[in-house]
């Protein structure tokens, strides 16, 4: 069994760059204080690290 990540946009997309803003859209997050569920892979890794300034994360 795979463990997952929830994932909370706590900063706004407004004023990023495109690269970020689709990163961001590519999680399944669109609008502030919007929390998902992914799954712990090393792609879902790979986009947090990319914007994780903009985001918190829990197991």
């Amino acid at each position: 069994m795979s463990s997952t990540l929830q994932i909370t946009l706590i900063k706004s997309t407004i004023g990023k760059t495109k690269k970020h803003r689709d990163i961001v859209a590519g999680l399944g997050l669109s609008r502030l204080n919007q929390t998902v569920t992914r799954p712990d892979s090393p792609q879902v890794q790979g986009m947090i690290n990319k914007v994780g300034h903009m985001l918190k994360v829990t197991k």
